[in-house]
């Protein structure tokens, strides 16, 4: 893959990069096919070679065409790559939908991903946490930090625009990607998860996509369906024949209501009564 030259600052934390991966010797790679665990496992093959191994989770919360696009960007990286089945709706903590959902997540992938370390005789496993995620609400880095996972994005502060850039001049199809978390992000709190309800918001964020609409989400309100948008998005929902095919889709789906959000999109929305309390 071809490689531009990067500035002297962000060459030097790449270099603390590959001088930190290189210190674990063998690595794998937590690996959803987002922006950042792309990168870092892009990072990883470069440093460690075939010591570098990404894993993906097979899990009802995430998309089919994520698992997909993930399979085929660790194909195009040259990454060994594997997948991994989680069961974390079989987790009371998980599907009750608490405040901390996230941490029995983590903990879930990170327990299957211990077997296939200790298979190849992996001491490290690493996932793509960043500087911008601390102080927001993640119970999964709490979940991290107490299992011994480590955040080398964070060890060398390379921030979410810096692996954007650096991602772009490695050519690498993520740099560029909307933010994306898993579809049990739709639900508030306190809101029972099931296979279901996971499988209903997933058909209905799947044919926005359809429709071209790149960053949005579908919150899920029981018979009501809350679309967010960004802002250079919404004029498409001015068309009476989209908001039509839209309200139809959805309503074969079991909403009986659909609105737009004209706040508009915003990661973690429903993480707002939290951060503000």
């Amino acid at each position: 893959m071809l490689k531009q030259k990067l500035k002297p600052t962000l060459q030097t934390k790449l270099d603390q990069l590959y001088a930190c991966l290189r210190d674990y010797e063998k690595v794998i790679v937590a690996f959803s096919g987002g922006v950042d665990s792309t990168f870092l496992a892009e990072a990883a093959q470069h440093a460690l070679a075939d010591n570098a191994l990404a894993v993906t989770a097979i899990s009802d919360s995430y998309p089919i065409r994520e698992m997909r696009a993930a399979q085929d960007i660790a194909k195009q990286i040259g990454i060994r790559f594997e997948t991994v089945h989680t069961q974390e709706l079989d987790l009371e903590g998980y599907a009750s939908n608490p405040t901390n959902r996230c941490f029995f997540c983590k903990t879930e992938l990170f327990d299957k991903l211990r077997p296939i370390a200790e298979k190849y005789d992996v001491g490290t496993i690493v996932y793509g946490a960043i500087p911008d995620d601390v102080g927001d609400h993640r119970p999964g880095m709490d979940a991290a930090k107490q299992m011994g996972i480590q955040a080398p994005l964070i060890d060398v502060n390379l921030t979410k625009a810096e692996i954007r850039e650096i991602s772009k001049a490695w050519e690498l199809p993520t740099w560029d990607k909307p933010a994306f978390a898993c579809l049990s992000s739709r639900f508030p709190y306190g809101m029972r998860i099931t296979r279901e309800l996971l499988r209903q918001v997933d058909a209905a964020e799947q044919f926005l996509y359809d429709l071209g609409i790149r960053q949005f989400r579908v919150r899920h309100h029981g018979e009501l369906a809350r679309i967010e948008l960004e802002a250079q998005e919404i004029s498409r929902l001015l068309s009476k024949t989209v908001r039509d095919d839209i309200s139809t889709h959805f309503k074969t789906l079991g909403y009986a209501h659909v609105t737009l959000d004209l706040q508009g999109y915003r990661s973690g929305s429903l993480n707002e009564g939290i951060m503000t309390s």
